[in-house]
């Protein structure tokens, strides 16, 4: 109940699991049996939209205006920051909620265009359905990998590889769902154990090789102080060479 507490009280998931609900209820009741057939293709797109958007939007170099840095802060530099805030453990709204009408739509224009049948239906399968079910699950395993609490192997497996991410190497392991470790490998993003046993923690690791007390990372603090309910002595010891 914790973490379905947690997570559910984050405005993003909460959002695309409703739409997600929305997409079986409209296949279940309208679309031809066939379509469900179509569900895995979603999951395999987000398998690999989590990877890229972790990899090369996420962990973009540090942005050198103040507006900028502090999107990309909320987004995900905040996270690395302050790795056991709940309030940081999802991807935000403004991030979640466009990516799911843009890849809706677009699927379903191009399906429309190329004159396929049952090409909206194709589209709900694919995104709402098999790709936000895919997000979702996402979003659970990567709460649990951070949280103190009894854990299936399958979550400890994850948090293990994802504890990699935050306390070894940041430019490494960038899936979390079970089974997006293949997406690393294949990308030259994986650590092997033999590697791990000889590599050293990178310098200022929490803060993606930022000095902790860079000024873009103490203004960042102060402004999302009060949306993350971080305390004075959190942002002291964050501040800390």
């Amino acid at each position: 109940m914790t973490r379905l507490r947690i997570m559910f009280s984050h405005a993003a998931v909460a959002l695309l699991a409703v739409a997600c609900g929305v997409g079986v209820i409209a296949l279940t009741i309208y679309a031809p049996v066939w379509v469900w057939a179509l569900v895995p293709l979603g999951i395999g797109a987000q398998m690999l939209n989590e990877y890229n958007l972790h990899r090369y939007v996420f962990h973009l170099p540090p942005p050198k205006q103040q507006w900028a840095f502090d999107l990309l802060y909320v987004a995900h530099y905040g996270h690395h920051d302050f790795p056991t805030n709940t309030r940081l453990f999802f991807v935000p709204i403004w991030v979640a909620l466009p990516m799911l009408v843009v890849n809706s739509l677009a699927l379903w224009a191009v399906l429309a265009l190329l004159g396929v049948a049952q090409a909206l239906w194709i589209a709900v399968a694919v995104v709402p359905v098999g790709g936000v079910l895919t997000f979702l699950a996402y979003e659970w395993f990567h709460m649990t990998a951070h949280l103190n609490l009894p854990k299936t192997r399958i979550e400890r497996y994850v948090t293990t590889l994802h504890n990699q991410h935050h306390f070894r190497d940041f430019s490494k392991w960038f899936h979390v769902s079970p089974g997006g470790e293949v997406i690393d490998r294949a990308m030259g993003t994986a650590i092997d154990r033999d590697a791990l046993k000889h590599q050293q923690r990178i310098e200022f690791i929490r803060t993606l090789g930022l000095r902790p007390d860079d000024p873009r990372l103490v203004a960042a603090r102060g402004r999302f102080a009060a949306k993350y309910s971080l305390t004075d002595a959190e942002i002291a010891r964050a501040a800390v060479v």
